[in-house]
């Protein structure tokens, strides 16, 4: 059985797949969610060997709980396919897991190149986690978008949101059910290709939106 999963949202990343996937550690199985990419993405995903599972509902939640669901390893992980984040830094999250109690860890985001994270989108981060810090009594910097998890206990989350919310929902659920949230640096590369969020300032809006939509919704 693979040791480890790894869920790769994708919407339009053909450029960008071939270092991801290169840099995949031993023993973690990528799988990238095809979110109706308009280019090949999909044929590149699977000329380097991941398993390929469409999306057709766009949104960042949908892809990445269809994602989850393909899954079949104990842990899971999930990144962007943007090259922003290097598959190198996965174990180290995966190591942090709690092996007595559910537990999540994030990847908090050290910018290591110019234009990595633009002034508007590290705003944002910082804004929605203070929010998120006050709600749930976490104590996070960053939202970001590398994650280490047990697939069935992310499973009993039971995670609505398909869009830009999902990852604030994660962390508010798995918070508000006393798990065990943590935080570990990782550096994060100006990615590869066209932002369609960070960015862009309409993309940072449209994200912050939905997960105030799901601070407001959710009941820690």
């Amino acid at each position: 059985m693979t040791a480890v999963d790894v869920v790769l949202p994708c919407l339009n990343e053909a450029e960008a797949l071939p270092w991801v996937l290169s840099r995949m550690p031993e023993g973690f199985r990528p799988i990238v969610v095809d979110n109706a990419s308009t280019d090949a993405s999909a044929e590149v995903a699977a000329q380097y060997g991941a398993l390929v599972v469409p999306a057709p509902q766009r949104g960042f939640g949908a892809a990445c709980h269809t994602g989850l669901l393909a899954a079949t390893a104990d842990v899971v992980c999930v990144m962007d396919a943007d090259a922003s984040l290097d598959p190198a830094e996965l174990p180290r999250l995966v190591a942090a897991l709690d092996a007595t109690r559910p537990s999540l860890v994030l990847g908090r985001r050290r910018p290591t190149g110019r234009g990595a994270w633009p002034p508007h989108a590290r705003l944002g981060n910082a804004v929605l986690a203070r929010s998120l810090n006050r709600r749930a009594g976490t104590r996070l910097h960053d939202l970001g978008p590398m994650r280490a998890a047990r697939r069935a206990d992310l499973l009993d989350l039971d995670l609505a949101d398909r869009r830009f919310g999902y990852p604030l929902e994660m962390v508010l659920r798995a918070a508000a059910a006393n798990w065990r949230v943590t935080e570990l640096e990782v550096a994060y590369l100006p990615r590869t290709g066209r932002s369609k969020v960070t960015g862009t300032v309409r993309g940072t809006v449209r994200a912050v939106r939905d997960m105030r939509r799901v601070l407001a919704e959710v009941t820690p």
